[in-house]
Parts: C-alpha cells; structure tokens; sequence
C-alpha cells in the first residue's frame, strides 16, 4: 500500500485549506451582497451564520478525510458501518469536484487575462467609458480562442504545481502564493481606504444600520447571510476532506477549522474594504452584482491615479485565490485515481489534464459558439447550469450527507467522529452540539437547498418553478435513500 503523504506544518494545512475556501466567492459576491443587503448589518448576520452553518461542516469533512486517510472517492466506504449505502454519495463527490473545475478553470484564467490586461495598460490609456469596459468583457467572452488560451494556462499552471506532489508542490507553492495573497490584500485595503471620499463606504461597511435589514426585507437578508456563510467555505464536494487525509493526529480539528474559518474570513472583509469604499469614492454603487469585478472596478482603476498599478495589483490578487482554489480541487482530482485505481501521481496528472481541458471545452463555447443553449432559461448559459448544478445541489446536499454521516448509528456514528475531531491538542467539539448538529442544522441545510430553488425558479413562473422544485425534491429524496437504506446482504 502506498504511504498517504502528509502535510510539512501546520501552517501549510491551514494555509492550503484556507487556499481551497477562499475563492472568488469571498472577493466578488461578498461586497456585492454587502452593497445590496445594508453593510455591516449584513456582516454581522453572516459572522454568526458561519460560525453556527460552516463551523460544524467543515469539521466533519475534515474528521472523515482524517479518519479514512482516503480523498472522498474511497472515504465513505472505509468509514462506513457493514452494508450501508454512503459510499454511493462518493459518486456525486467526484462529479461535484469535475463539474465545479469544468467553468472555475475558466475563471481562473479570465483573471489572469484581466491582470495581464491591467498590467498592459489596456484600462488606463484612454478614459474609457462603462460601455467600452462592457464592450471589452464581451469581446473576451465572445472569443473562443482568447477563453481556451487562458483556461488552458490555468490547467496548466495549476497542475504542474500538483505534479511536484504535496510537499514539494501544492504546500510549497499554495504558502507562497497565500502569504502574497494576504500582503496584497492588505496593500489594496489601505490604499482604498484613504482614496477621497471612502470614509463614507467605510462607514457603510463597518457601521451596522440595522435600519437596512428592514429596508432590504428581514427574510431576504437573512436567507442571503446563511447562503453566503454556507457557500464560502467551499463544503460538501470532499474539497476539504483530502487536505483532511494528509493530516496528522497531532492537533484537534476543531482548532484546525477555526483558524480556516478566521482566514477565510479576513479575506473576505478585506476585499469588502477594497471594493465598497472604492465604489463610494468614484460614485459607483456597491452593489453592482456580478458585472462588479470586470466592468465596474476596471472602471474605477481607470479614474484612479496610478490605477495601472492597482489594478493589476487587484487582478493579481484575484488571480492567486482563483488559481489557490483551483490547485485544491486539482489535488482532490487526481487522487481520485490514486484511491480508486492506485496510479501514480503523474499518470493521474496528465490523464487530468486531458479531461479538464476538454470538460471545459462547453463552458467556453456557451458565451460564443453555443451561446444559443439557455438550459436555466432566457439568458442563462453553459457556465449557469454547471454552476447551479455545483453551488445549488451538490454542495448543499454534500453538506447534509457529510453531517449525517458523521451524527447517526447507520453512518460512522457520533462516538467516532467525535473522538476523531477531538484527538490531539487545540481547542474540542463540545458533545452538547450533537442534538444540534444530528436535527437542526440538517433541516436548516435543507431549507437553504430549497430556498435556493424558489430564488432561482420563482421569477420564471409557477409552472417552471414546480417542475424543478419537484425535481430538487426527488433529486433529496434519492440522497436520503442512498445514504440510509442498507444492503440486503
């Protein structure tokens, strides 16, 4: 058998796990869904819904990456008790893992472009209006070859890292890129910060009017703080789980997944600091969606005195939690193959490398080439389903599972997990949260799953909405059945 690799230090585990769930959900959706939802009322909410949703999840992922020393494609298997059907979910893990790379690589490599744009002085030659920016972003999208460049780049790039194994490779690389991450962060913050003006978004951001709640609608905001601290995290897909598998029993998980959390967090209360009182400063408001990131900011660095510098600076930033993000789930990949099917290392890397760059072929194509598909409806592309099927399905329903596996007697069961969450030094998991963590937290899992359908669906009409309402209920039920009904052998 061959021996799991581990981990140099600590501070690559936390720095490599904080890599996977900072993402571009921390940089991008966080500001905007603070511009939309009041501020710093909003965060407050988010703060306690990480703490009471993320916390206990991620704690499970890691205890069944640590306790089977498998990734998630051979964890539930090793773990569970005789003739139970958990193992079955591993399927759905690996899709999740693939189906997520499918458009992230994608992504990652828009962020590349966007720093190499930056840097050229393609947003600050010329005062450029907001049309011109967009019109800039559509010509990226709408050019299969310029998307297939750079998302083969990111492939590239991020396995090649992967190749060099955990140690030498994905630690070494994933600490440097981190601690740049950080010091950019940092630098961007207090630049913004003291641009004319910003003091006014600083405000917004960091002073609660719980007026705002109201104002925005109570359940509204509520429901979009849970989701975010849901999703932030990057749980439910064995993302977690395998930095779990190289981890030693020398400190608790508990202790492990709070430092994750502080991290992550930082992260995104920093970008928010970045973005909002930029956005305030030149006019802009904060809350501009998803066009924020390539056609507003490219905007403000364009008025922006030395913005050539800061926005490359930002994109750079950009690029490294996308490319961290990215490397995390590669490694996940390819030890599907080295679980499953005992290859090595480098087989499993470049068989990958060939199927990730093909996967992501539909992504690209559907901004351009096959733009016609609306699969999610009128003006929905390629890119929306893969991502709702990852962010609206499989990670919810990924969380439930890995909590109930971890919580009741047909799956691992409480007393094993929780001695393998509580083994070595740190801080430990209280045994008051099981009744917690065994009834409620599931049901509110469940919730956020399906107010995620309503949201999506709703505004297409009752008839829409039914049909895929009624699918994400079967899509449950088929979960439950897998996850609770034993063989009978």
């Amino acid at each position: 058998m061959r021996k799991r690799e581990k981990f140099g230090s600590r501070l690559g585990f936390i720095l490599v796990s904080a890599g996977c769930a900072v993402g571009l959900g921390n940089v991008w959706k966080f500001p905007y869904m603070c511009g939309r939802y009041g501020g710093a009322a909003f965060i407050l909410i988010y703060l306690v819904f990480l703490v009471i949703l993320g916390f206990p999840i991620i704690i499970c992922e890691f205890s069944v990456g640590r306790g089977s020393q498998k990734s998630c494609a051979a964890s539930f298997k090793e773990l569970e008790v005789k003739g139970a059907k958990w193992h079955n979910y591993s399927y759905f893990c690996i899709a999740g893992n693939y189906l997520l790379m499918m458009f992230y690589t994608m992504v990652s490599g828009w962020m590349m472009y966007y720093c190499y744009r930056c840097a050229a002085g393609e947003f600050t030659n010329t005062i450029l209006t907001a049309a011109e920016v967009q019109s800039k972003f559509n010509a990226m999208t709408t050019s299969p070859g310029t998307l297939i460049l750079w998302t083969v780049i990111s492939i590239l790039l991020a396995f090649g890292i992967c190749s060099r194994g955990l140690k030498k490779g994905v630690e070494k690389i994933t600490k440097v890129m981190m601690i740049c991450l950080l010091v950019l962060i940092a630098v961007l913050a207090v630049h913004s910060v003291i641009l004319p003006n910003a003091m006014e978004g600083v405000k917004f951001y960091l002073i609660p009017d719980f007026n705002s709640i109201a104002d925005n609608g109570i359940g509204n905001v509520v429901f979009g703080a849970m989701s975010q601290a849901f999703f932030t995290l990057s749980i439910g897909i064995g993302s977690m789980a395998i930095f779990g598998s190289y981890l030693g029993k020398d400190r608790s998980l508990a202790g492990e997944a709070l430092s994750i959390g502080i991290l992550d967090t930082f992260v995104a209360l920093m970008a928010g600091l970045i973005i909002i009182p930029a956005c305030f400063s030149f006019g802009i408001e904060p809350d501009a969606g998803p066009s924020l990131i390539f056609i507003t900011l490219p905007n403000i660095f364009n008025q922006m005195a030395g913005g050539r510098i800061w926005g490359t600076m930002f994109f750079l930033f950009l690029s490294f939690a996308a490319l961290s993000t990215v490397i995390a789930v590669f490694e996940n990949i390819i030890s599907f193959a080295i679980d499953l099917w005992g290859w090595s290392r480098k087989k499993s890397v470049l068989v990958n490398i060939i199927a990730i760059i093909i996967l992501s072929m539909p992504c690209i194509f559907g901004f351009n080439i096959l733009s016609q598909l609306q699969p999610l409806g009128t003006g929905s592309n390629i890119m929306d389903l893969e991502d709702f099927l990852v962010s609206n399905n499989l990670l919810p329903i990924g969380s439930l599972v890995y909590l109930l596996f971890c919580t009741t007697k047909n799956g691992w069961g409480w007393d094993n997990f929780i001695e393998e969450a509580n083994s070595g030094k740190g801080l430990k998991l209280s045994h008051k949260v099981r009744w917690y963590m065994t009834y409620i937290l599931p049901f509110i899992v469940v919730a956020i799953y399906l107010k995620g359908y309503y949201d999506m669906f709703s505004p297409k009409g009752t008839v829409y909405m039914v049909s895929w309402f009624g699918a994400a209920v079967i899509f449950l039920g088929i979960i439950f059945r897998l996850a609770f009904v034993r063989s009978k052998n």
